[in-house]
């Protein structure tokens, strides 16, 4: 029986998952992976890191485990595959299942039949459609060749300010990176916050660090790309600013890569991303797609998605090369659009629904809370997390989490979304089995304390409000009480500066006396984090108050100036 042809098209992380794992599962088969770039298997999630300075090897980004070069020879010599680097894919011929491709340094044209082929695209980089694109100085951080040209501006240190158009995952890392280079950064957002995948307090939040480190423009969108005899000079937004600069990064987000699949008349979704089933097959049987070219179903919504996110990529690669020898036996059942991001000292991450984007689909049954804690004991130097946990108030389902904060935000979001993968309640949460040692964790981690205070909201005993309808409430001027529970020393050293009445929660039962006479003013209290805050809730409506809110997450979470 000859053996079974097999072409990858697109060398990054999908295509060579893929190859590599048909390879273990026949290793007879004739597996051939183009690509069109002159590297492979590249880590490109880090190049920001790599651009940042945080290690210097390049080759670190194209290393195996074992800290072998995944080039060519290494494919052939490890794995009996073989590679043809800087050679495009010019047009897939479905109907006589073959591709013609171009050797890009040479010119020379050629063809090669297949059993089975991969699409393994990628996705492109959007850019702005306004004057002087072209310039010299714009770049994106979507290759590796981007990221060698920004590690040498970051090596040479001439250039001296940047901007960096888009708030989202990759502009907020490029951020960063250049900031560690010693560059003047503005960051621009055409949107009203950055990180969109975040609720807007959070995102507040997340802005109001990132102005201690660079400058945030938002609402404002790049007009055009302004410069002298070819090079860039300045940015020039929409409200007619114009921002002195030598480098621009446009970081607006990636669309799939879809041409070929196109051109070959496969079928293609309303996100750009070439259709595919859970076995990772196109609408040809005998192609099949993964990686940030296609489209994948949100497994909340059953919505169609496009989630461009390598560990995804790397699944997606394996379920299709065990399908590629032994047929199709394995599924990728879609996504929960997990991602996390490094932002300077923060950590930002995000799981699941957000509750803008539950709403917008047609959750009507929401609740939500902001958990605002440390991570681990103060004692073993434990670092704040604020989370946002978002639920169907008839079921207990959990739908979302988003978590902020200087603490371990990526081992919360790990336990998120196996929470929400797993249908997990509320209530499954609230008494989950987790590893408890000071080291690692408070007694009851701040994942289980977030899902205690949605079972106080959901049962009752708690009624919250959030810092954005705080701020409303401030602009009306409502007949209402803020009360901070915190010490006197605390208070002097920050406080929010609303009009707030200190009492600390030691005096409070000694001072009921001085509370409205009208049992059903509102008052709302707070506290550092809110759990004193809570607490005297309950001494107040203990006492006859009936309308006592709790400021979620206290002032830790408020995102907006406060008095000291």
């Amino acid at each position: 029986m000859a053996s079974k042809k097999i072409i990858v098209i697109g060398g990054s992380a999908a295509g060579p998952k893929a190859a590599s794992k048909a390879r273990r599962m026949d290793e007879n088969a004739d597996i051939t992976i183009y690509q069109k770039a002159s590297d492979l298997s590249m880590a490109s999630c880090g190049y920001p890191y790599y651009v940042g300075g945080f290690f210097d090897d390049r080759s670190q980004l194209l290393c195996s485990p074992a800290g072998v070069v995944r080039d060519s020879k290494f494919f052939w010599n490890a794995k009996k595959i073989t590679t043809k680097v800087q050679t495009e894919v010019t047009i897939i011929d479905k109907k006589n299942k073959r591709i013609e491709f171009r050797d890009i340094k040479t010119g020379e044209v050629g063809r090669a039949t297949y059993d089975k082929l991969v699409i393994a695209t990628g996705a492109t980089a959007r850019k702005p459609p306004v004057p002087g694109i072209d310039l010299d100085g714009i770049t994106s951080l979507q290759s590796l060749t981007d990221a060698d040209y920004l590690r040498k501006v970051h090596d040479e240190g001439i250039i001296k300010k940047a901007v960096v158009i888009g708030g989202g995952l990759i502009g907020i890392e490029t951020v960063e990176a250049l900031h560690l280079a010693g560059i003047e950064i503005t960051l621009i957002e055409l949107l009203p916050q950055l990180l969109t995948f975040l609720d807007k307090h959070l995102a507040r939040l997340v802005e109001k660090y990132v102005q201690t480190k660079v400058n945030v423009i938002l609402q404002n969108g790049v007009a055009a790309f302004l410069g002298e005899n070819g090079k860039l000079t300045s940015v020039k937004l929409q409200d007619g600013t114009e921002i002195p600069c030598d480098l621009a990064v446009v970081a607006i987000g990636v669309v799939p890569n879809n041409r070929l699949a196109v051109d070959a008349g496969l079928k293609i979704g309303k996100t750009g991303g070439i259709i595919v089933d859970s076995f990772m097959q196109t609408s040809d049987p005998d192609i099949y797609a993964v990686g940030d070219c296609v489209e994948i179903p949100n497994l909340i919504t059953d919505l169609s998605v496009h989630a461009p996110y390598g560990d995804l990529a790397n699944l997606q690669g394996r379920i299709v090369g065990e399908n590629l020898i032994l047929g199709n036996i394995s599924q990728f059942p879609g996504t929960i659009q997990t991602g996390i991001c490094k932002v300077f000292d923060y950590g930002v991450g995000s799981t699941g629904l957000s509750e803008s984007n539950a709403i917008r689909l047609g959750f009507l049954n929401l609740k939500t809370v902001v958990n605002a804690s440390l991570d681990k004991p103060g004692f073993m130097n434990g670092k704040l997390l604020i989370t946002k946990l978002i639920v169907d108030e008839l079921t207990g389902l959990i739908l979302g989490a988003q978590v902020i904060g200087p603490g371990d935000v990526s081992k919360q979001i790990a336990i998120w979304a196996m929470a929400i993968k797993g249908k997990l309640t509320v209530d499954d949460m609230a008494t989950v089995d987790l590893p408890y040692a000071p080291p690692y964790s408070l007694a009851i981690d701040h994942s289980i304390a977030t899902a205690h205070i949605m079972q106080n909201k959901l049962k009752g005993y708690y009624t919250g409000i959030s810092a954005e309808d705080l701020k409303e409430k401030l602009k009306v001027k409502d007949n209402m009480l803020l009360l901070d529970v915190r010490n006197p020393d605390e208070y002097e050293q920050m406080r929010l500066g609303i009009g707030e009445k200190l009492i600390p929660l030691g005096q409070l039962r000694k001072r009921l006396d001085e509370m409205p006479k009208d049992k059903n003013t509102e008052i709302i209290t707070w506290c550092k984090i809110s759990l004193r805050g809570y607490e005297a809730a309950l001494i107040l409506q203990a006492n006859g108050y009936t309308n006592v809110k709790v400021l979620e997450g206290g002032i830790v979470a408020w995102p907006w100036a406060c008095e000291k």
